[in-house]
């Protein structure tokens, strides 16, 4: 595992997350963190390559954190981004080619297929990534979307029913709890 890697990754995502050009915010880090986090469990229950996923974790919102102007394709321009982070790293070219395709298949709106298991973990943490960071999600609906207060209830109710529908089979099984609890106290 080339941790020397992750960890200079990381740390070039916290400095882009925490940017006050970052149209999302600082809690845009904790929503890249629960990516990372779920990326690994998934990546431990499909017996996925765990340096592959990990590193497409950290990188695959690096676009829209750096710049808004890139958010409606950022997929695309993550995985470019990814390639010039990781080459000067020395990062084998194969590999480089996986995490790109991991960061351009990672997004629930772009229904592309996914051909290797590291692409669906990292979609599917992705997609219940939202479901360990409520709180961001609200700020979101409510600061930057200005929405009232049912129209945000509405607005996240239905984009976690959309993320959890997006999950592969298999992840679906393995969040079923999660996704019941987060909807359950949304529906109260």
């Amino acid at each position: 595992m080339r941790t020397d890697i992750i960890d200079t990754l990381q740390k070039e995502i916290k400095t882009r997350c925490t940017s006050p050009n970052n149209f999302f915010g600082s809690d845009s880090y904790g929503h890249v963190q629960a990516v990372v986090k779920n990326a690994k469990l998934l990546a431990d229950a499909y017996g996925a390559d765990l340096e592959i996923v990990i590193i497409s974790a950290w990188l695959h919102d690096i676009a829209s954190v750096t710049s808004y102007d890139l958010y409606k394709d950022h997929h695309i321009h993550g995985a470019r981004i990814a390639k010039e982070l990781l080459e000067p790293m020395h990062y084998p070219a194969e590999s480089i080619e996986r995490v790109q395709k991991c960061i351009l298949n990672h997004r629930g709106s772009e229904l592309k297929s996914k051909s290797t298991i590291e692409e669906i973990c990292v979609a599917d943490a992705d997609a219940i990534s939202h479901f360990d960071n409520l709180p961001s999600l609200l700020y979101f609906v409510y600061t930057k979307k200005k929405l009232s207060y049912e129209d945000g209830v509405v607005f996240v109710r239905n984009k976690l029913e959309r993320s959890y529908h997006k999950l592969s089979v298999q992840s679906k099984i393995i969040y079923q709890e999660k996704y019941t609890q987060v909807m359950s106290l949304l529906n109260e």
